[in-house]
């Protein structure tokens, strides 16, 4: 089963706070990502702020942007995808 991103924050310098489903939470920097393309909102002040849990329970900012939660939870895991893939397995067996 996927973990489901539950609350989300948004931090100075383009962090996040994130809480999933299964008790898994923490901070991921999203500093690194070049704030052009659909990304350039970022630059306009205050809109980074307005992150909000979307209806597929990913990161939204409005109708145009959201970023995978499954790829941030990893982040915040430490795991690769299948890392991930194979604990669910051993879990479901």
């Amino acid at each position: 089963m996927l973990p489901r991103l539950i609350e989300i924050k948004a931090l100075e310098n383009f962090k996040l706070f994130l809480k999933y489903n299964d008790g898994v939470y923490g901070v991921v920097d999203l500093s690194n990502i070049e704030r052009k393309g659909v990304f350039e909102i970022w630059n306009t002040p205050g809109e980074f702020e307005k992150v909000r849990i979307g209806e597929s329970h990913v990161p939204t900012w409005g109708e145009e942007l959201d970023i995978d939660s499954l790829n941030l939870y990893l982040t915040l895991v430490g795991k690769t995808f299948e890392e991930f893939v194979q604990e669910q397995k051993k879990n479901a067996a």
